[in-house]
């Protein structure tokens, strides 16, 4: 029963997912969904008081558990405190950021690896409206992985800190595919979004497992779709833990 409600939740979930993501945090900056988005910042900005955060990988343990909504959500939040952040696509299978954010998505982060000539400045779009530089995907190329594990990968994310204050990567899910683990294995942390009710523990663990395995630093937890007392989902920010 529980494996029937969640592919028919999917479903629906991944229906509203090609919309793009609701930036709940400027839609409506009042409301109890932006605040949760707040404590979020504030915790990732602690979360390692020796050196600033300038990367992290946001992503979840399988499809349609929220990871984009998170994405775009902290990028934007994060970017209202006046720190240059870009928020990058980096699903290069099912990307979603540039639909969030009606970008075009002829080019984006696949043609730096095409075309070799093109700068920075060709393919990053700016939202003035929300303080927030954005990469899309850019076409789909027939082999995502081997592009994000390569030295060119490498190359291209330490040319970017170089420009911002913090990137985030908006990345596939782990169970699915490698491309969170190469990713993850190259930024200064990982946020690994829980969608309750919906994901498995086991499924979290597992996750957790394949991350450790690239040796990520996960910074914590958003358990996306948890219950408030009012009855209205909210989001919620746990610190890792061993446990």
């Amino acid at each position: 029963m529980f494996g029937f409600n969640r592919r028919k939740k999917e479903k629906n979930l991944q229906k509203e997912q090609a919309k793009g993501a609701p930036i709940v945090a400027f839609n409506n900056p009042k409301s109890i969904h932006a605040e949760q988005f707040r404590t979020i910042r504030t915790n990732l900005d602690f979360v390692n008081l020796d050196k600033p955060v300038r990367s992290i990988v946001i992503t979840s343990s399988i499809p349609a558990e929220g990871k984009s909504t998170i994405s775009a959500n902290i990028a934007h939040i994060m970017g209202a405190t006046e720190k240059k952040v870009l928020i990058v696509d980096a699903d290069l299978r099912k990307p979603t950021v540039h639909r969030t954010f009606n970008l075009t998505n002829e080019r984006g982060l696949s043609a730096l690896f095409s075309q070799p000539d093109l700068k920075f400045n060709d393919v990053i779009q700016f939202n003035p409206e929300l303080n927030l530089y954005l990469l899309p995907a850019g076409a789909i190329p027939p082999n995502p992985s081997e592009l994000l594990a390569s030295a060119k990968m490498t190359h291209i994310m330490e040319e970017l800190k170089k420009y911002f204050d913090l990137v985030i990567y908006d990345t596939p899910p782990v169970s699915a595919i490698t491309d969170a683990q190469i990713m993850a294995s190259k930024v200064d942390g990982v946020v690994l979004v829980v969608r309750e009710g919906y994901v498995t523990k086991e499924e979290v663990k597992n996750a957790k497992a394949a991350l450790d395995n690239v040796n990520a630093k996960i910074f914590g937890y958003v358990i996306n779709d948890k219950e408030a007392t009012d009855s209205s989902g909210y989001y919620a920010y746990y610190g890792y833990s061993e446990e």
